[in-house]
C-alpha cells in the first residue's frame, strides 16, 4: 500500500476513535470536544505514526530528488551538451 494513502488513513482513523471517545461525556460543547479531539490525535499521531511518516518523507523525497534529476537531463539534453542521452524515450 501507497505510504501516503497507510499515513492518511491511520490519521484519520486515529482522529475518528479520538473524537468517539470524548464524545462519550455529555454536558459540553461539542465544537469543543472536537478540538479536544484533535489536539489528542494530532499529538498521539506524532509519536505513534513516526515509522510510517517518515516513510512518507522518504517517498516524496526520492520523487523530488528523481524529477530534479530528469530535469537536468532533459535541460542538458536540450542545451545540446548531452549528446550521447537519446533524444525521445
Amino acid at each position: 500500500m501507497n505510504p501516503i494513502v497507510k499515513y492518511t488513513l491511520a490519521r484519520i482513523l486515529l482522529f475518528a476513535v479520538c473524537a468517539g471517545l470524548v464524545m462519550l461525556p455529555a454536558g459540553m460543547n461539542p465544537f469543543l470536544k472536537l478540538l479536544i479531539a484533535l489536539l489528542v490525535s494530532s499529538v498521539a499521531s506524532f509519536f505513534l505514526l513516526r515509522q510510517w511518516r517518515d516513510e512518507v518523507a522518504e517517498q516524496l523525497s526520492a520523487s523530488s530528488r528523481r524529477r530534479m534529476d530528469q530535469k537536468e537531463r532533459l535541460r542538458a539534453a536540450l542545451a545540446g551538451e548531452d549528446e550521447s542521452s537519446p533524444t525521445s524515450r
